[in-house]
């Protein structure tokens, strides 16, 4: 009778990834630790309180988690059923950059101020496109397979993209919002040969535009643009502007060593490195805790994406899948293009680390993600995992 009773119960248990909000848990924390010892002492020169950039990332990771937990409560099909007003919102955001509640800091034009809060648009249009090609790719069903449903599909995050190359110039998030649609399409269909094919045509239409713009021997060849990718390939020939920041970043990973210099003792942070607790945060990483810190963060973000992929392939219907598949491409894809730029391997296009670089937005919407994913992850049957 006991073990009857057992069994019974277990078919109505639900699977909740404990590994995966552990693994966030320890981001954030790692974050904060990392962003003080980074932002405390431009902080203190600029602000004339060292704990500044400290208290405000407190301030959106506490509203992060109690978002993040809401979220998770939140069914996610509703989400999807709410795909076009979600997407459309997105849209006017990004259109109100050019608007009077549009405001310039450090030089872009990438916020709006509303109520007092900053909100960077482009993080609100990587949610939407999640949910709204999830929404689509579901509609669509096997019809995804089509070249024709796999362009207008690519059309409806090529939207939102362009707006955001455009209106805020901000290609770096344009791409992620392209590479998320991609990721998705890419599982969502079974015909992987043709994407290898276009990924190839790609890669080999990047590596002529490098080198028609590095062999032109014109000072003005690509633009601005063209100049990050001539500092990308001979930093230290433009060491005094475009390449400079990649350079601190490089001198700072060189001097961390294996165990690194110890926390708060790097010295690139003290006005050497720019945005040193922005885009170069991985670098100060590497410096301070060397490369082992440096590899526990990788771990770190390795199991999170893991985590991803278990809960996508147990998800119960392909638009918890597709969800989860959206968020762990745009974090994936984040990741890897930040270190890749930390590191010098692509040119510098101003990519956060996810759940560590400063940033309020990144860290709500971030947040957001992973209650959307938690909450399928609360939907699968524990008989049901894999």
């Amino acid at each position: 009778m006991g073990n009857t009773r057992r069994k019974r119960r277990n078919r109505n248990e639900y699977y909740f990834d404990n590994t995966l909000l552990l693994c966030v848990l320890l981001l954030l924390f790692c974050g904060l630790i990392v962003l003080y010892s980074t932002s405390s002492y431009s902080a203190a020169l600029e602000h004339g309180d060292s704990a500044y950039y400290l208290k405000k990332q407190c301030f959106a990771t506490a509203l992060g988690l109690v978002g993040m937990f809401l979220v998770s409560k939140f069914d996610y099909h509703r989400w999807v059923k709410l795909a076009v007003p979600i997407y459309v919102v997105s849209l006017i955001l990004i259109a109100l950059v050019k608007t009077p509640l549009g405001r310039t800091i450090n030089g872009a034009r990438r916020w709006i101020f509303i109520g007092g809060l900053s909100i960077q648009p482009a993080e609100a249009a990587k949610v939407a496109v999640i949910i709204i090609m999830t929404a689509f790719i579901c509609a669509l069903g096997k019809g995804i397979r089509r070249i024709k449903s796999i362009i207008v599909t690519l059309l409806i995050a090529a939207l939102p993209a362009g707006m955001i190359l455009f209106i805020t110039k901000n290609m770096s998030s344009a791409i992620i919002v392209l590479g998320i649609a991609a990721v998705m399409i890419f599982v969502a269909d079974p015909h992987y040969l043709r994407y290898f094919a276009v990924v190839a045509g790609v890669i080999a239409l990047a590596t002529l535009v490098v080198m028609l713009i590095v062999g032109s021997g014109e000072s003005d060849a690509g633009g601005f643009r063209g100049d990050r990718i001539k500092a990308w390939v001979d930093p230290e020939a433009y060491a005094s502007d475009e390449g400079f920041q990649t350079l601190q970043a490089l001198y700072a990973i060189g001097s961390g060593g294996i165990i690194g210099k110890g926390l708060g003792q790097s010295m690139q942070k003290l006005g050497f490195l720019p945005e040193a607790q922005n885009d170069m945060v991985f670098s100060i990483i590497c410096e301070e805790l060397g490369l082992f810190g440096a590899l526990c963060v990788l771990v770190l973000f390795g199991t999170l994406i893991y985590r991803f992929m278990i809960v996508a392939n147990n998800a119960p219907d392909l638009t918890g899948a597709l969800l989860v598949v959206g968020v762990m491409g745009h974090i994936a894809i984040q990741v890897i293009l930040n270190i890749a730029v930390v590191t010098n391997t692509i040119p510098n296009t101003g990519i956060t680390l996810p759940f560590i670089s400063y940033g309020g937005t990144s860290i709500l919407f971030l947040l957001a993600e992973i209650g959307i994913v938690l909450n399928v992850s609360g939907k699968i049957h524990l008989r049901d995992v894999e």
